[in-house]
């Protein structure tokens, strides 16, 4: 397996000293590694792709170096813009290292919301006339390296490398988690269910927030009713106001995560200018990438509250424990939409969490049934 410590040093030794982008959990080994052992202010995680691609930019423009940008190659789809419109040969033609996460590569089993853009990955990086080699644990890096970065790729503008599943050798972060919060996030979902009622719709966000949620439904011989949204990190607020304006008697529970949150951050005035009655928007706040690796986001550092009223929320509410969800929530019932809750919650799971065993053409075929019930 690739060293992390010897991919960085590789990198730099092309005067790669630049690094940014969106956890992934092929690459949460390199992540880490240059997250430790970067140089301080070189390392930025980024709201979501799209901005890692500009910010490489930037430092281009000042320093004329090259950046790197890792992401998921779901996250291709974030920046195909700035890909096409900002660093294409054809516009401002700027050199960048594209280090990209084969999620549902061809023949690896994987998610079901993996599948699709595993297949077309090496389609779009054609498309996009992206040079690209392919890492994996056998790979001679030099011998990559040196294809891939020749004057004549780089002088086209981006390239990729695309890293395989198990490329990386382990790396253990030495950062410790700086917020002590105690409430476990399956707690919190356990005590939303408990004070949600029967007939409200709920919205869940990618990673272990729907996987956890799905399985508190076989916990309390509920039918699997919930929207989980495996995919598309960031939008279940918008498909949650989606689901608000069209069952406006309905009361609606968007269940976030503040990596989605902070990644498409712009619903939040759309939320807000909309002013849906029967809106509550919730999130579990626990300031980490926690499914891709654990890396910390900027979630602890900001002010919630404040950005939400400005947004045109009309209450903010926070909780650190059941007990505190249990009162937010008297008052959140007497209030008309839209609500913000933000739980405090701790990183961590439990090691036998498992996955839906529905489809999500199951899932959503259950979800819209319990739309139309009333």
């Amino acid at each position: 397996m690739l060293d992390p410590g010897l991919f960085h040093k590789a990198l730099l030794k092309r005067d790669i000293d630049f690094f940014a982008g969106v956890p992934d959990s092929l690459l949460k080994n390199f992540c880490a590694y240059i997250d430790d052992q970067g140089t301080p202010g070189k390392h930025i995680i980024t709201a979501n792709e799209g901005n890692a691609v500009a910010l490489a930019t930037g430092y281009h423009l000042a320093t004329g170096k090259t950046g790197a940008v890792y992401m998921q190659n779901s996250g291709l789809g974030n920046c195909i813009n700035p890909l096409t419109s900002l660093t294409d040969q054809d516009v401002y033609n700027i050199p960048l290292l594209l280090i990209i996460g084969w999620r549902g590569e061809p023949g690896i089993k994987d998610e079901p919301q993996h599948i699709k853009q595993g297949r077309i990955t090496t389609a779009q990086l054609d498309l996009l006339e992206i040079p690209y080699q392919i890492l994996d644990a056998q790979s001679n890096l030099e011998e990559a390296l040196n294809n891939l970065m020749t004057a004549e790729n780089m002088c086209k503008g981006p390239v990729a490398l695309l890293i395989r599943k198990k490329t990386f050798s382990e790396y253990k972060r030495s950062k410790k988690c700086l917020y002590d919060y105690t409430l476990k996030r399956e707690e919190a979902l356990r005590s939303i269910l408990s004070q949600a009622g029967t007939d409200d719709l709920i919205v869940s966000t990618t990673g272990k927030t729907s996987r956890e949620l799905f399985e508190l439904r076989k916990e309390r011989f509920e039918k699997q009713c919930d929207f989980l949204t495996v995919g598309s990190m960031g939008h279940a607020s918008s498909i949650a106001l989606g689901v608000a304006m069209g069952r406006p008697h309905r009361n609606v529970l968007c269940i976030d995560g503040d990596g989605a949150f902070i990644m498409h951050m712009g619903s939040l005035p759309i939320i807000g200018s909309l002013k849906p009655e029967n809106f509550v928007h919730i999130l579990l706040n626990n300031s980490a990438h926690e499914s891709v690796g654990g890396q910390e986001t900027v979630a602890g550092t900001i002010d919630i509250s404040k950005i939400v009223k400005a947004c045109g929320y009309k209450k903010y509410f926070q909780a650190g424990s059941s007990s505190e969800v249990e009162e937010c929530w008297k008052e959140i019932k007497k209030i008309k939409g839209p609500v913000f809750l933000e739980i405090k919650v701790c990183v961590g799971s439990r090691e036998d969490l498992g996955r839906p065993d529905s489809t999500p053409v199951q899932n959503k075929k259950s979800f819209m049934e319990f739309c139309s019930v009333c």
